[in-house]
C-alpha cells in the first residue's frame, strides 16, 4: 500500500498517468477545493494588509509615503504576473505551474513574517505576490478544464466565493491577528495554510500540458515592468521627505522618462509581435476598451478608498485594527448578494443602466467619506460602506458582459486577463496618487492651521490654561511643564485635524474621479440582438 502511495507521489508531476482516482466523479471538487484556498489567501493578502499600516509604520518609524508601498508593490506585481500566467502554465504544465506559484507565495509570506526593516518587507511581498499573480489565473483555468460545461459556471460560482470572501474578511482577519498577536501574524498565518495546499496540489491534481507553447515575449513583459515600476515610483516620490528637488528633481525627471520610453517600446512590441504578451488588438473592440477605461477609474477610487478609510480609523477615531477591519465585511456580503440580482437585470434591461447606477452609487459613497472628522458617528462611516458594497455587486456584472460581448470565443481568456490586469493597474494607481495627495495635503493643512491659530489670541490662552490645569491633576509635575503639555496638545490636536482634512480631500477628488466614469457608460453599445430580445420579453 506504502509503495502504491510513494509511487503515485513521485509521478505527481507528470501529465500521463493513468490512476483511478482522476476518473473520480468527485476528483474535479476536491481540485476546486484545493484552487479555492490558494485564491483565498492570494485574494486575501491583497487586502489583509490594509488594516496593519499604522502598526508596520509605527513599528519601523516610516512615514505613510513609505508603507504604502507595501500594498502598492504587492499589487502592482501582481498586476504585472497575470498576463504571464498563461504562457507558464502551457510550457510547464498547470499543476507544476500552480505548485510553483503557491510556493513562491509561501515563501514570501514566511519571509515578510521575519522581515526587519520595510525596504525588506516590500521585497518579500514581491516574492509573495509573483506567487499570487500566477495563483489566479492558473487556478481558474484548471477548475475551467476540469468541469463539465453543464458544472462550469457551478465551479466558477464557488471559485469565485473564495475570491468575494477573501476580501470581506481579509481586513477583520488582519485587525485580529495584529491586535492579538503582532503584525508579523498576518503573513505568518499563510504559511501552515500554504504548505496544506502544496500538499494537496501533489497528491489530489493531475498534470495537463498544451502540446504547443507560443514563444515568450520578453520584451513586451519587461517594457511593461519597467514602464509601470518607473511610473509609479514617480508618483510615489514626488513628494516624498527625500526628494527634496519635488516634481523637477532629477531623479522625478528621469523615472517619467524612462516611463515614456518603455511604454513606447511595449506599445511597438505588442502590435508588432506574432506573441504578444498582451493582445492589445482587444482594445479595437470600442465595448471592451470602454469598459476597461471604466474599469481602471474603478479600482483607482475603489482600492485607494480602502488604502485611506483604515488609516483614518486607527490613526484619527482611536479605532483598534480589528475593530477597523470589521467594518469591511458588510461590502463583500451586500456585493455578493447583489451580483447574482445585477446580472438578472441584466438580462432583463439595458446592462449600462444597473453599471450607470452602481459607478454613481460607488462615487456617492466616496463623497459621503468627504465629510468625516473627528466627530463621525459610527453609522455615517457604515452608511458609505453599505452604498459601496451595493455598487460594487451592482456594476461588475453588467460591465463584464458588456465589455466581453463581442469579443471572440478563442480569445475571451486573454480578454478577462486583461480586465483583471486593468482593475489591479488601477487600484496600484489608487494607492499611490491617495498617498501623494494624503502628505501633500497634511502639509497644507498643516501650515494653514498654524497660521490661523494665534499664541496671543484670548481663546489660545483659555484653552491652553485648562490644559495646563488638566495635565497638572492627571499627570503632576510644575506649571512650566504642565504648559508645555498643554502646547503639545494643543499642537497634536491641529496636526490630527490636519490629516483628517486631507483625508476628506482625498475622498473628494476621488468621487469626483468616479463619477466622471457614468459618462463613457452612456456611449456603450449594446448589440441590436439583446435589444431585440428584451422587446421580446
Amino acid at each position: 500500500m506504502f509503495g502504491g502511495i510513494t509511487h503515485r507521489l513521485k509521478l505527481g508531476f507528470t501529465h500521463r498517468v493513468p490512476s483511478l482516482h482522476h476518473e473520480h466523479t468527485s476528483y474535479r471538487w476536491w481540485v476546486l477545493a484545493n484552487v479555492m484556498i490558494g485564491t483565498f489567501m492570494a485574494v486575501l493578502d491583497a487586502t489583509i494588509v490594509d488594516v496593519s499600516l499604522s502598526k508596520i509604520m509605527a513599528s519601523f518609524g516610516i512615514t505613510v509615503d513609505k508603507a504604502e508601498w507595501v500594498i502598492t508593490a504587492y499589487m502592482l506585481v501582481f498586476a504585472v504576473m497575470l498576463p504571464t500566467s498563461g504562457w507558464i502554465a502551457d510550457h510547464f504544465g498547470y499543476k507544476r505551474t500552480y505548485f510553483l506559484a503557491l510556493s513562491l507565495f509561501t515563501l514570501g509570506s514566511f519571509l515578510c513574517g521575519q522581515a526587519w526593516n520595510e525596504n525588506m518587507l516590500i521585497i518579500f511581498r514581491i516574492v509573495q505576490a509573483c506567487g499570487a499573480g500566477l495563483i489566479m489565473p492558473t487556478g481558474m483555468a484548471i477548475v475551467t478544464r476540469e468541469f463539465p460545461v453543464r458544472q462550469r459556471g457551478l465551479a466558477l460560482g464557488f471559485w469565485a466565493i473564495a475570491a468575494a470572501a477573501s476580501v470581506s474578511l481579509g481586513p477583520m482577519i488582519g485587525g485580529y491577528l495584529i491586535d492579538n498577536i503582532n503584525w508579523n501574524a498576518i503573513f505568518n498565518v499563510n504559511v501552515p495554510v500554504g504548505i496544506m495546499g502544496l500538499f494537496a496540489t501533489a497528491v489530489i491534481q493531475r498534470e495537463y500540458k498544451t502540446e504547443r507553447s507560443r514563444s515568450f515575449d520578453v520584451v513586451g513583459f519587461v517594457s511593461m515592468a519597467t514602464f509601470l515600476c518607473a511610473l509609479l515610483l514617480a508618483l510615489t516620490d514626488g513628494n516624498a521627505s527625500w526628494n527634496t528637488g519635488g516634481w523637477s528633481s532629477p531623479f522625478i525627471v528621469s523615472c517619467f522618462v524612462i516611463s515614456a520610453s518603455a511604454f513606447i517600446v511595449f506599445l511597438v512590441t505588442e502590435l508588432t509581435i506574432e506573441h504578444p504578451l498582451i493582445d492589445l488588438s482587444l482594445l479595437k473592440d470600442f465595448n471592451f476598451s470602454v469598459a476597461n477605461g471604466i474599469l481602471f477609474i474603478f479600482g483607482f477610487g475603489m482600492f485607494g478608498s480602502t488604502f485611506l478609510l483604515p488609516l483614518y480609523l486607527q490613526l484619527s477615531m482611536g479605532y483598534t485594527a480589528f475593530q477597523a477591519g470589521s467594518l469591511f465585511l458588510p461590502v463583500g456580503i451586500l456585493q455578493a448578494i447583489t451580483a447574482p440580482i445585477s446580472g438578472f437585470l441584466s438580462d432583463k434591461v439595458d446592462p449600462r443602466i444597473p453599471a450607470g447606477i452602481g459607478i454613481t452609487l460607488l462615487a456617492f459613497s466616496l463623497f459621503i467619506n468627504s465629510s468625516l472628522s473627528m466627530y463621525s458617528e459610527h453609522h455615517q462611516i457604515m452608511l458609505a460602506l453599505y452604498i459601496r458594497g451595493f455598487a460594487m455587486g451592482l456594476m461588475f456584472t453588467p460591465l463584464s458582459m458588456t465589455a466581453l460581448s463581442n469579443v471572440p470565443k478563442h480569445k475571451i481568456g486573454q480578454a478577462s486577463g486583461l480586465f483583471n490586469v486593468i482593475r489591479q493597474l488601477g487600484g496600484s494607481f489608487g494607492i499611490a496618487f491617495m498617498s501623494t495627495m494624503l502628505l501633500r495635503r497634511t502639509i497644507y493643512h498643516t501650515a494653514t492651521f498654524g497660521q490661523v491659530v494665534n499664541p496671543q489670541s484670548d481663546a489660545f490662552q483659555q484653552a491652553a490654561q485648562h490644559l495646563t490645569r488638566f495635565s497638572m491633576n492627571a499627570v503632576g509635575g510644575n506649571q512650566s511643564l504642565a504648559a508645555m503639555r498643554a502646547t503639545a496638545l494643543i499642537a497634536s490636536h491641529i496636526s490630527t485635524q490636519a490629516f483628517i482634512r486631507a483625508v476628506c480631500d482625498d475622498f473628494l477628488v476621488a468621487s469626483i474621479i468616479t463619477i466622471v466614469a457614468v459618462i463613457p457608460i452612456l456611449f456603450l453599445r449594446v448589440r441590436k440582438r439583446e435589444k431585440s430580445e428584451l422587446v421580446m420579453e
